[in-house]
């Protein structure tokens, strides 16, 4: 895999996450959200994230719209998580998408949230890409479908 664009949270998008986190953890249903826990590569311990999760064709996918974020790198080490939305917790294998299959993935994911990671996006993409600048991009945003 090749490195991408990835664009750490900064400012007002930290506190956004730890609300969402927040509010997750306590069973809100804020838009889909959930939390993602997942082991450290390095550390060893847990690491959590808030994650939009998305049913598509009968399965569930968790799309990476920051690109290789950590969560990524950790999930590419160790494929075991927890996905939680208050009591209700999961244990899942996320299984790497092939580039070639993301792009139908991520353009419903941008139909269903662009307008909240849209600014996280890779340089010259936008949330309704045309299917050339799609392909373009396939590679710099990870998608994992979520296994029980």
């Amino acid at each position: 895999m090749t490195a991408t664009h990835y664009r750490p949270p900064q400012g007002m998008d930290n506190g956004f996450n730890r609300t969402v986190r927040w509010l997750a953890d306590r069973g809100v249903n804020l838009a889909g959200a959930q939390t993602l826990t997942v082991t450290g590569r390095a550390s060893g311990k847990p690491q959590t994230v808030p994650v939009n999760p998305m049913p598509f064709e009968g399965r569930e996918y968790l799309v990476a719209p920051r690109g290789v974020t950590q969560w990524v790198r950790n999930v590419r080490v160790t494929p075991t998580a927890e996905l939680r939305r208050g009591r209700r917790r999961r244990a899942v294998r996320l299984v790497e998408v092939e580039p070639a299959q993301r792009g139908p993935i991520i353009r419903a994911y941008l139909d269903k949230w662009g307008w909240e990671v849209g600014r996280f996006l890779p340089e010259g993409m936008t949330t309704d890409p045309d299917d050339e600048t799609l392909a373009a991009h396939l590679e710099d945003l990870p998608v994992f479908e979520v296994r029980s």
